[in-house]
């Protein structure tokens, strides 16, 4: 064994010999502890047994011939790319932003600009080992006797266990990436072309809405060598620059990177994107990290909502990723224009998995193209609605329309919508066979009841 695979495996026996010392300590339900989280749902948490896996954040091996990376389920994006690129190598579906983790992303929904050839995050898993809440860790692949358990882990959130190491497909990288900012003025136009490039040689495809009359799409390639360079991490915006520049250079580093300054666009609510607060707040605060910590401070303690109060306003947070059939594209589209009004909204075109890879919790049919939809922000009113009204329409239009919500954020589905649109008969079975004690919660009470 490789020094690090002895190290995960010392990892591994330590941690197991720690659950099954405090089986009996507490009848909560088995929680990760974790310092930092990507979720954007605010939790109305009970007691919980608390687990630590931070320790399980190393990359164990990368492959080059064989196109795979072995990694830790708490490893960070930003460590596991920073790791790949050495080798000339990167993950073949890399999450926009650098503190999610890659257990995380199995867990969750992963997407990118390479979704359009790969898919999301799981459908580029080979194989992974996961810890049952049980004790038990399990070997599972797409063919061995827990292969239920490796299709039904993706967006188990946490209810089914936890993964320990992961293997993922890799991509060979060059060192720069040319991107293309193509214009339109109708969304129908843009979406046909859209389509037509996911069918094309681009190795990253996504785009942005501007408004009704102006969306872009952004397609880029891996190169060679690079006539000038583009640095989007500190006084330059990078989604600014999609109006601005036909044609714009980075290096592979700053293109995988290139939504995390900004956190996309969402810096501007706080006010980052002014020159002078850019300047005040320093390199070293432009990320995701940091703006994460200031949500959860404002969602604790509700400034943003007594200031909305205060001016006679009431608010409703939308922040919401969601997949669409290519086909309902446009329509979605009208939707979120007419009845939500956020704008930009990144699109990111997605393939469907391979027919003998359905995944249970996340139905997607195979060899399909649809459209994620990321719209992220408050939307005001001068009226009161029910709480969660906004994110209703958009849960309603979404099923309407055959598409699939990501369940990191506010969910208000109800019992029979959510087992209908997450196939909850599956789900049982897999909560039955693999938590049969009940240890960890079950999905609907911790996605939409917030538990």
């Amino acid at each position: 064994m490789t020094p690090e695979a002895l190290a995960h495996a010392r990892r591994r026996a330590e941690l197991l010999a720690t659950m099954q010392s405090g089986k009996a300590s507490s009848g909560a339900p088995l929680g990760l502890g974790k310092r930092s989280s990507n979720l954007f749902r605010d939790r109305h948490e009970g007691a919980k047994r608390r687990l630590d896996l931070s320790a399980f954040c190393h990359v164990l091996d990368i492959d080059t011939a064989g196109g795979w990376v072995d990694v830790e389920g708490l490893t960070s994006y930003e460590e596991l790319v920073a790791q790949t690129l050495r080798r000339g190598l990167m993950p073949a579906v890399v999450p926009q932003l650098k503190t999610i983790t890659v257990g995380g992303a199995a867990a969750g929904v992963g997407i990118e600009a390479t979704a359009h050839q790969h898919g999301l995050v799981h459908d580029t898993l080979l194989e992974l080992d996961v810890l049952l809440p049980g004790g038990e860790v399990l070997h599972c692949t797409p063919d061995n006797e827990h292969r239920d358990l490796f299709f039904g882990f993706p967006n188990s959130y946490g209810t089914l266990g936890y993964a320990l190491r992961l293997r993922l497909r890799t991509l060979p990288v060059k060192p720069y990436v040319k991107v293309e900012h193509l214009q339109f003025n109708a969304p129908g136009a843009f979406f046909i072309n859209l389509a037509a490039h996911c069918q094309g040689h681009a190795d990253f495809v996504d785009g942005v809405v501007f408004g009704p009359q102006q969306q872009v799409i952004n397609r880029a390639c891996f190169v060679d060598a690079a006539p000038w360079l583009s640095d989007y991490r500190f006084e330059h915006i990078y989604y600014r620059s999609l109006l601005d520049k036909p044609v714009d250079y980075l290096t592979v580093q700053d293109y995988i990177w290139r939504w995390d300054t900004d956190w996309f666009w969402c810096s501007k609510n706080l006010y980052a994107q002014h020159p002078l607060v850019r300047r005040l707040l320093g390199r070293a605060r432009l990320n995701s990290r940091f703006y994460t910590r200031v949500m959860r401070w404002n969602a604790r303690w509700g400034l943003t909502r007594r200031l909305a109060r205060w001016r006679g306003r009431f608010t409703e947070s939308v922040v919401q990723d969601v997949d669409i059939p290519m086909a309902a594209a446009p329509d979605f589209l009208a939707f979120l224009l007419r009845e939500i009004g956020i704008l930009p909204i990144w699109i990111c075109p997605v393939r469907g998995p391979a027919p003998n890879a359905r995944f249970t919790l996340f139905p997607l049919a195979p060899d399909s193209l649809y459209v994620n939809f990321g719209f992220w922000d408050v939307v005001e009113t001068a009226h009161a609605c029910e709480p969660g009204h906004f994110n209703r329409l958009v849960e309603r239009e979404v099923m309407r329309l055959g598409g699939i919500k990501s369940l990191y954020s506010d969910s208000y589905f109800t019992p029979q919508e959510f087992a209908q649109a997450y196939g909850l008969s599956h789900y049982q079975a897999l909560k039955a066979r693999y938590d049969p004690s009940g240890r960890m919660l079950g999905l609907y009470e911790k996605c939409v009841l917030r538990a």
